[in-house]
Order: structure tokens, then C-alpha cells, then sequence
């Protein structure tokens, strides 16, 4: 707990005021879409913090918001069959991505992060929607499971290109909810090992990490509840808007 405490009075209480309110955020991103809670930690904490400590801090968050979203529909056998290749291939990646190039690698893993951003809102916003022909999955799911994870490990950000991939399956609302659990379920997995092997998830980490569930969860509930009252097209569009602004900002500034 001291060290807990250690951590936050070392950021100060305005920096851990943005933390909170970025999984408040984030949570009712989340909610509302089904997806966006690594991603919109990564791209805000990104402006304030190195990208591996952003990182550290959505572990806990990320998982059981992830299994949660998992646990919703009856689906989940049939996709660990169909996205198995992948997701393995998602941790394999994300695991010798970390080794090697690093989520803190260097001075360019911010600009890294804004590219991820970049492409992940430009594509929401104006790509094209996708149909894979089903004789294709047996190697580009994989080919798209190894590239997520060594994205995923120079970054945190979870969804190039496994969630284009995910969209080009034809899945049912319910079944893209739950895959887009199971996918960043594994992601988040193999990126807290990555950060492991990295020294950058100690018990200091993992505890701030885990004050942050409770922010995320509320955010993640309030986000339901507001699906129900406004248009999640519009929302989407604005979210996908908003990502490319900040990741551009990163990108250029870092």
C-alpha cells in the first residue's frame, strides 16, 4: 500500500486525476461500442506519461472489462475454433515483439502510438467494409494475429489489424462482442508478460493498475446505459474523429 501511495504522490494528484478520468472515459467508450478502453487509455495517457507505463496501468482494467464482455452470448465455443490460429498467433507475436522491439524501446514509441491511432480512426471513419472469403481465413487470420501482437507490443493498442480482420467475417452483433473480448482478452494477457519480461509490471504497477478497475467499470456501465438514449453511429464517427486528432497530435509531437 505504501508504495501504491509512493506511486501516485510521484505523479502528482494532477496527472492522477487525468488517469482516472481517461478510464472514466475510456470505460464508457467501451460501453457504448464495445471496444476503445485500451486504446483511448493509451492515446491520453500517452500525452502525459511514456507509453509503457500507460500500459502497465490498463493490465487490470483492460482484462476484466475484456472477460466481462467475453462472458456476454453463447458463442464462445464456436469462435475459439474459428479465431484459435489467431489468437495464438496474437500472443506469440506480442510476446517476441516485446522482446524485440519494446513498448519503451526508444524516443519514437510515442510517434509509434500516433500511428497506430491514425490508421485504426482513418480506417473507422472511411474504410472500406470488408468481406473475407472464407477460403482465406486459414492464413490471414494467423498473418493478422502475428502483426496485432507485434503491433501490440510496440504500442498497447490491440485493434491493427485484428479488428478489421474481426469485421470481415460477416459475425453477428453478438458474436463480434465477443470476439472482440476474446481477442483483447489475449492481447492483454500477452502484453502483461511482455512488460514482465521488461521490468515494467512490477506490484507497484500492478496496483495502481488495479485502482484504476473501478473508474473503468463505472465508465463501462454509464456507457451502457447512454447506448441505449443516443445513436452509436454518430458516437462511433466522433470517437473515430477524436482518435485521429490525438493520434496525429502524437505522431507529429510524440
Amino acid at each position: 500500500m505504501n508504495d501504491l501511495i509512493a506511486f501516485y504522490q510521484h505523479i502528482g494528484p494532477a496527472l492522477s486525476l487525468l488517469v482516472i478520468m481517461t478510464f472514466l472515459l475510456a470505460g464508457a467508450v467501451k460501453g457504448v461500442i464495445g471496444l476503445g478502453l485500451p486504446t483511448i487509455a493509451m492515446g491520453l495517457l500517452g500525452l502525459a506519461m511514456p507509453p509503457a507505463q500507460a500500459a502497465a496501468l490498463l493490465i487490470v482494467p483492460s482484462t476484466i472489462t475484456n472477460l466481462w464482455q467475453l462472458a456476454a452470448g453463447g458463442h464462445l465455443p464456436a469462435l475459439l475454433r474459428r479465431l484459435g490460429p489467431m489468437l495464438v498467433m496474437i500472443f506469440i507475436g506480442t510476446l517476441l515483439g516485446s522482446a524485440w522491439l519494446g513498448i519503451d524501446s526508444g524516443p519514437w514509441a510515442a510517434h509509434a502510438l500516433g500511428a497506430a491511432l491514425l490508421v485504426y480512426a482513418l480506417y473507422g471513419l472511411i474504410g472500406p467494409g470488408l468481406r473475407l472469403a472464407a477460403g482465406r481465413e486459414g492464413w490471414l487470420g494467423p498473418l493478422c494475429g502475428m502483426l496485432t501482437g507485434i503491433v501490440s507490443a510496440a504500442t498497447g493498442v490491440f485493434v491493427i489489424p485484428a479488428v478489421p480482420y474481426l469485421q470481415s467475417l460477416g459475425l453477428s452483433r453478438d458474436e463480434m462482442i465477443q470476439a472482440l473480448g476474446l481477442s483483447f482478452t489475449v492481447s492483454t494477457l500477452a502484453l502483461a508478460l511482455g512488460l514482465a519480461g521488461q521490468d515494467a509490471l512490477g506490484g507497484q504497477a500492478m496496483g495502481a493498475s488495479f485502482l484504476m478497475l473501478a473508474p473503468a467499470l463505472l465508465g463501462m456501465l454509464a456507457g451502457q446505459w447512454l447506448r441505449q438514449r443516443i445513436s452509436a453511429v454518430l458516437f462511433k464517427r466522433c470517437f473515430f474523429i477524436g482518435l485521429a486528432a490525438l493520434g496525429g497530435h502524437l505522431l507529429i509531437n510524440g
